[in-house]
């Protein structure tokens, strides 16, 4: 891995060991992957197997996502808050911290202040994630008391940037773009890949064929949708996507729309 002292190893714990060392012996021994370490990428996983003899299988890239739109902007605070600026602490005052949404981020930055890659920002009151830095180590998951950051695919377009559970009056009540749980998003959905659980839209990304329809269904901008380009080998007709089709993935630019489609 050109790792070759203490001093050069990160022990993120993102691969499952506690250390470097750990996953370096368990990829000589042959019980993971080349492509086991998430913050080296391909370019070590390549490294790896071209020293180590063997056959270098691809793996999804993943990341780390803020399921919550609820910027200053968006979402309303109940108080001001004046104790310590951490998310942890702020858990111990009333209503959870001054947010009203009590699901959703405090934006104090106790998940950046953990993070080695410099992938994560405070903006406008809530927790956004640099997907190009972000090494899906883990460690911004594990220190949030709210658990509403989770890793997902890299290339996945469409999300759901809510976390409540609450009902559609009381989420309307305290954040204009929360999941209200009206399953309109469901119902737009031809490939079964989006379900509503305790009053919040969940996605299937095995299932999804990044159509965007949960987007554009949404009546309170709580899904997050990448522009892009569908295309699809067996008929796109009109806006209606027919089940059966062989559709590739969401292409964001048009230099890849090109050299697939020429």
């Amino acid at each position: 891995m050109g790792k070759t002292t203490l001093k050069d190893e990160l022990n993120c714990g993102g691969c499952g060991y506690p250390g470097c060392d750990g996953l370096a012996a368990a990829i000589a021994k042959g019980e993971m992957p080349p492509s086991a370490c998430p913050v080296g990428g391909a370019a070590v996983a390549e490294a790896i197997s071209a020293a180590l003899g063997v056959e270098n299988t691809a793996s999804t890239k993943y990341v780390a996502f803020v399921k919550c739109a609820g910027d200053c902007e968006k979402a309303k605070d109940v108080y001001d808050y004046v104790g310590p600026k951490t998310c942890v602490l702020a858990q111990n005052s009333p209503n959870n911290g001054p947010k009203g949404c009590t699901y959703g981020c405090t934006g104090y930055g106790s998940c950046k202040a953990v993070c080695e890659f410099g992938a994560i920002d405070i903006i406008d009151g809530i927790a956004v994630v640099n997907e190009e830095k972000c090494k899906a180590c883990g460690k911004c998951v594990d220190v949030c008391p709210r658990h509403l950051i989770e890793l997902v695919p890299y290339d996945a377009p469409h999300r759901v940037r809510c976390n409540s559970k609450e009902k559609g009056k009381e989420v309307k009540a305290v954040c204009s773009a929360g999941c209200i749980g009206c399953s309109l998003c469901v119902r737009s959905c031809e490939f079964d890949a989006v379900s509503v659980d305790q009053n919040l839209a969940h996605i299937d990304y095995d299932k999804c064929t990044n159509c965007g329809r949960c987007v554009k269904s949404c009546p309170t901008d709580a899904w997050e949708g990448k522009s892009g380009y569908i295309v699809s080998f067996g008929g796109l007709f009109g806006n209606h996507i027919y089940k059966g089709e062989q559709l590739l993935p969401l292409i964001t630019d048009e230099e890849t729309l090109f050299r697939v489609t020429d």
